[in-house]
């Protein structure tokens, strides 16, 4: 069972590649942020034709996040954050699994840029507001994973120019320190589970030459729960889709389930 998360710009813009995307590689589950459109304009025929159902929290223009299965979804939820600015950022689903009933989070974090302005705050408050509700939910059920574009930057290495970005609100010692909480609570990252210094980008920006210089960042993450750790494989970041013809600045990182 493979379940993959992508940061896709845009469903809408980048629809035909996100297509060509499930046909070569075939996810079972695609938890999507950034769609940047409302439920009313998402393209559910696109996906319902390719048999995954869809639980969409869409946003006009910006953020959003959906999860497409071919698994059947439960206990759906877009409330986990109470966030006063009405930002769509976080939807819950739960799927049986084995006689194992696992909740997945897709995340979309605050970029949080520039630091030291109400954005940096809303980031900052955002993230706690996530981790008070993961110490919720891990009481209820010990089964899950959260994936998405955490926007942040865990260490050195997984940035091509960290001394560049100390001062950036993706790599900010108090905000790496907020994914250390996460992984505290009994979570793994499962990159570095598996990887313990080699390089993982997801990111790589559509300004100078990023891409073709390999001048990336590893942003997009999934987190599993202890009691699942030993129920993951392997862990995919899949470059194909970044190298295409109008390409999300992110590219799908993938699990795959034993």
């Amino acid at each position: 069972m493979i379940i993959s998360s992508w940061n896709v710009n845009s469903v809408r813009a980048r629809i035909e590649n996100i297509k060509s995307y499930l046909l070569k590689y075939k996810p079972d589950i695609l938890m999507m942020q950034e769609i940047k459109t409302e439920e009313t304009n998402f393209p559910f025929d696109d996906f319902s034709s390719m048999n995954y159902e869809c639980q969409v929290f869409g946003q006009k223009s910006y953020n959003g996040v959906a999860i497409i299965s071919k698994n059947k979804l439960t206990n759906i939820k877009k409330d986990l954050i109470k966030d006063k600015l009405k930002q769509s950022r976080i939807i819950s689903a739960e799927f049986q699994y084995k006689k194992k009933y696992i909740q997945l989070i897709n995340i979309y974090t605050p970029n949080g840029n520039p630091v030291d302005t109400e954005k940096y705050d809303y980031k900052k408050k955002w993230l706690n507001d996530l981790l008070k509700q993961l110490k919720t939910l891990l009481k209820k059920n010990p089964n899950l994973i959260i994936g998405g574009d955490f926007n942040i930057i865990p260490s050195a290495e997984d940035v091509y120019n960290p001394k560049s970005f100390e001062d950036d609100a993706l790599f900010r010692l108090e905000i790496r320190k907020k994914l250390r909480e996460m992984l505290n609570l009994g979570f793994h990252d499962v990159y570095r589970h598996f990887n313990e210094t080699k390089e993982g980008y997801t990111f790589w920006d559509y300004m100078r030459g990023a891409w073709q210089k390999n001048n990336g960042m590893r942003i997009d993450h999934f987190l599993v729960s202890n009691s699942l750790i030993d129920k993951i494989k392997s862990i995919n970041i899949n470059k194909d889709p970044r190298g295409r013809e109008k390409p999300s600045d992110h590219t799908p990182i993938e699990i795959t389930l034993s």
